[in-house]
């Protein structure tokens, strides 16, 4: 599926922030229904996901913590992203440029969250040759 133009304006008013059916109706002078279909088609095409996101925070005993990742075969690459992104904890995967393969975006409880993450759940996944750890301390316009 390729969105077409009115995909595009409706996916821009729910990176704003939510609004409903009803609303975007009103804001593009369609109806409601031709949202509804749209938006649901968008979602079954896999372009787009709709959910709440909280500021990280606000979280008790939770942390951002970025995990930059080198795997050992670079021929790999895009089967150990997929493989990492479905672990537990894992909020997103990039492959990169520059110093690492991969980055890993996770959510995590404290300290010993990333420890568990690092010397239990990671390792899970063979082929990975070297990580580096970086704790979000404090961030900006972020939601997860």
């Amino acid at each position: 599926m390729t969105p077409d133009e009115m995909d595009w304006k409706i996916t821009d008013i729910l990176r704003q922030g939510y609004e409903s059916n009803n609303q975007i109706a009103r804001q593009l002078g369609v109806s409601e229904g031709m949202v509804r279909k749209r938006v649901q088609r968008l979602k079954e095409a896999g372009i787009l996901k709709v959910r709440a996101l909280i500021n990280p925070d606000v979280l008790d005993n939770q942390q951002i913590a970025v995990i930059g990742v080198n795997v050992k075969e670079s021929r790999l690459l895009d089967q150990k992203a997929s493989d990492i992104s479905e672990l537990e904890g894992v909020l997103s995967v990039s492959v990169v440029s520059g110093r690492y393969d991969l980055l890993l975006e996770l959510l995590i409880d404290s300290n010993k969250g990333l420890v568990r993450f690092l010397t239990e759940t990671l390792p899970q996944v063979d082929g990975i040759s070297a990580t580096e750890s970086f704790l979000l301390l404090k961030s900006y316009h972020k939601y997860v």
